[in-house]
């Protein structure tokens, strides 16, 4: 993140609270936050020439996703990004997709992930959403 921008992103004090959701916006999204399990850091383990992955050590993924309002909004919106949320997270590991688990189902995905969704998202920053590796 740039630290110029990440200083943009201020919160309002108490009076100028209401005033301030006003003007933040709301995003039209859901948020999907992807946690690894013990069989993914075992298979990332199999690719590793470190030390010993822990849970802890692996930071989540918050991937936006189309918005949801019911319980069987996110069972829709799972199935359909799933694929593309697993191959991501194996990619970020490993890129050689020979290495990846052939079975790649939602079964074994519910195995290796912890997975939320959360249906409000709201961008407190002032400066509009960039890509950070569309320049690289």
């Amino acid at each position: 993140m740039h630290l110029e921008k990440q200083f943009r992103c201020e919160t309002a004090s108490l009076p100028d609270i209401e005033a301030n959701i006003r003007i933040r916006a709301m995003l039209n999204r859901s948020a999907l936050v992807i946690r690894p399990l013990q069989p993914y850091l075992d298979w990332a383990q199999s690719h590793n020439d470190s030390t010993p992955l822990q849970a802890y050590e692996v930071e989540p993924t918050v991937y936006l996703v189309p918005e949801v309002g019911s319980d069987q909004d996110e069972h829709e919106v799972l199935l359909k990004v799933y694929p593309e949320v697993f191959e991501m997270e194996l990619f970020e590991w490993h890129t050689d997709r020979t290495a990846w688990p052939k079975d790649r189902s939602l079964a074994v995905f519910m195995k290796w992930f912890k997975f939320e969704i959360h249906s409000i998202v709201q961008d407190l920053c002032s400066y509009p959403l960039e890509d950070d590796e569309a320049d690289a």
